[in-house]
């Protein structure tokens, strides 16, 4: 493993869990996701992520990219939808928390517009059970 990547190995492997989606504009469902780090022995890690619909499997959406550690523990994760949309996120990680937020978000003309975004992640770490860990609602502050 490449030493600059190191920090991050707790992320190394396939992660596979179920959410919800509800929007105003859909009728809310399950899914399943499959999120993916993976190397080569180069300074970064590939990022594949996938979801599927409960309980049929229907493909849902997928996204692809690359974190990449630089100086002092930050970050740069960069991400391509297949919606048109392509995404840079900045940030560092400390100890097994990565605390990342969009620095610039890109759209084709023919991408959906996105303007604010809202996540909430619960996480089991450290010998804790599963329990709130992180949410935030992110908006664009320039395009």
């Amino acid at each position: 493993m490449h030493p600059a990547v190191a920090p991050l190995a707790f992320l190394l492997g396939t992660w596979r869990g179920e959410g919800r989606r509800d929007y105003p504009t859909i009728e809310p469902f399950a899914y399943q996701e499959e999120t993916v780090f993976a190397h080569v022995g180069k300074p970064f890690f590939s990022y594949a992520q996938r979801t599927r619909a409960v309980p049929d499997e229907a493909p849902l959406h997928g996204e692809t990219g690359y974190l990449r550690p630089t100086s002092g523990g930050a970050l740069e994760l960069v991400i391509a939808h297949p919606t048109g949309i392509l995404e840079l996120d900045l940030g560092h990680v400390d100890g097994t928390t990565l605390a990342l937020r969009s620095d610039r978000v890109l759209c084709t003309p023919t991408a959906k517009e996105v303007v604010e975004l809202r996540y909430v992640l619960d996480m089991a770490a450290v010998g804790q059970p599963l329990t709130f860990h992180l949410e935030a609602t992110l908006r664009r502050v320039r395009a």
